[in-house]
């Protein structure tokens, strides 16, 4: 049986489009649902910031009423201008950036020496070494506690600036970055360097070092982080408050030192002026950071 006139003369259906239509169309419900998510897990970790910004800024009777509102009212910096005078945040963060200054720069130097000598100098017990600098890597830090503190004893250090300090000068996650993004570097450029007369600690310094930028600049970030923010190695080498650091500083306040009362402006906006530092490197020099953390992986 032929069929109507009407449906012999009508255009056959693109099928094909119909179905790549509908793929595009799958495909753009699936990433605004992953963006949706996304924007939602976002929102969720900066909530938490939020507040302690809006909290720093408000009056202590409107912080206590209404800790989780996002918005002061009215706005104040009393917390801002008491921290100052009622604690010893000017001591704090003059204790924190010379510390942090000292081990940044300890740990830049002292890993940058160790991963080159992991990764280009031949010589027994190489493997094994490196093999224990990453199984340090994996040993939970409270565990050290005792020991540090026995240590520290010991060496008569303990209260005192070299007793925050040499502990942490340098670490196994350093040496392991340097050491993978040096391997990344051809050899060829140390040999020509050694033709021309350079010994070893000269190729490093001269014509490796700068070379490793990225990783240098990666391993500071790190490391200015990771000292700025350590609370748990100035329980075990400090008592005297006059050695107190920011985060132990912090913590006396969260404590109840200050007293009765919940002071939220004034310990919400302690904890605001401890974020800014470290904020502010890595937006600085996010970029080296994330090419720095690429490279490595690469080799790695």
């Amino acid at each position: 049986m032929m069929p109507p006139a009407a449906d012999r003369d009508a255009p056959a259906r693109p099928a094909g489009r119909s179905r790549g239509a509908g793929a595009e169309a799958r495909a753009l419900a699936s990433a605004f649902a992953g963006y949706a998510v996304l924007v939602f897990a976002a929102l969720v970790f900066l909530y938490p910031f939020v507040i302690q910004v809006a909290n720093a800024f408000k009056t202590e009777p409107d912080a206590a009423a209404n800790p989780l509102s996002p918005i002061p009212d009215p706005v104040s910096t009393a917390g801002f201008e008491r921290v100052f005078l009622d604690t010893g945040m000017p001591l704090w963060l003059g204790n924190s950036l010379l510390v942090t200054l000292v081990v940044t720069a300890g740990r830049v130097f002292l890993d940058s020496l160790a991963g080159y000598a992991l990764a280009r100098l031949r010589f027994r017990g190489r493997r094994a070494l490196f093999s224990a600098i990453v199984a340090v890597m994996a040993v939970p830090g409270v565990v050290l506690f005792i020991p540090k503190f026995l240590v520290l004893n010991q060496l008569g250090i303990y209260d005192s600036y070299p007793a925050l300090i040499v502990p942490v000068i340098a670490d196994a996650a350093g040496v392991f970055i340097m050491k993978q993004f040096f391997e990344s570097i051809p050899v060829s450029v140390e040999e020509a360097a050694r033709i021309d007369g350079a010994g070893v600690f000269r190729t490093f310094w001269s014509v490796v070092l700068p070379m490793a930028r990225p990783a240098l600049i990666t391993l500071t970030i790190l490391s200015f982080q990771g000292t700025w923010n350590e609370f748990p190695h100035t329980l075990v080498a400090v008592q005297d408050p006059s050695l107190f650091t920011l985060p132990r500083g912090l913590a006396d306040l969260v404590s109840g030192s200050l007293g009765a009362g919940t002071r939220y402006p004034l310990k919400l906006s302690a904890a605001v002026l401890a974020t800014i530092p470290v904020a502010v490197v890595f937006v600085v020099f996010q970029r080296y950071f994330v090419r720095g953390a690429n490279e490595g992986a690469e080799k790695g």
